[in-house]
C-alpha cells in the first residue's frame, strides 16, 4: 500500500507543469549528486555508484529532450554532455572534486530555470 507522502509525490508530480517538472529533476540530479559525494566520502562505492546513475539519468533525460529548433538548445547540450561527462569519470576514479563541479554548473543552470519560471508567471499575470 502506497503511504501519504508516495501519494503526495505522485500526485505533484502528475499535475505538474512541464516547467514545475524540469525543476524538480533539477533538483533530483543535485539531490542524487550530492548522495553520491557523501556516499564516496564515506567509501561506499555501491551508494555513491546508485546515486550518481540517477544523476546521470536525469542528465540524459535533459539531453534527449532538448528541442534543437532553438538556439539554447545548442547551448545547453554541451553543458549537459560535459556534466555526464564529470558524473561518469566521477564514478569511475571516485572522486568528488568531479562531482562538485557537476554540481555548480546544475546549480546554476536550476537558478536560471527557477529565475525563468518566476518572470514568466509575472508576465502572463500582467
Amino acid at each position: 500500500m502506497v503511504n501519504a507522502a508516495e501519494a503526495y509525490k505522485r500526485q505533484q508530480i502528475l499535475t505538474a507543469t512541464p516547467e514545475a517538472l524540469t525543476l524538480m529533476l533539477y533538483n533530483g540530479a543535485l539531490r542524487f549528486m550530492t548522495e553520491g559525494r557523501e556516499a564516496l566520502e564515506k567509501k561506499d562505492f555501491e551508494e555513491a555508484n546508485t546515486a550518481l546513475q540517477k544523476a546521470q539519468n536525469i542528465i540524459t533525460e535533459f539531453r534527449v529532450t532538448l528541442n534543437m529548433e532553438y538556439d539554447i538548445a545548442h547551448q545547453l547540450m554541451p553543458l549537459y554532455n560535459y556534466v555526464y561527462d564529470r558524473l561518469v569519470e566521477a564514478n569511475l576514479k571516485s572522486d568528488v572534486e568531479k562531482i562538485d563541479e557537476a554540481k555548480h554548473i546544475i546549480s546554476e543552470l536550476r537558478d536560471a530555470w527557477a529565475k525563468a519560471m518566476v518572470k514568466a508567471r509575472k508576465e502572463k499575470g500582467q
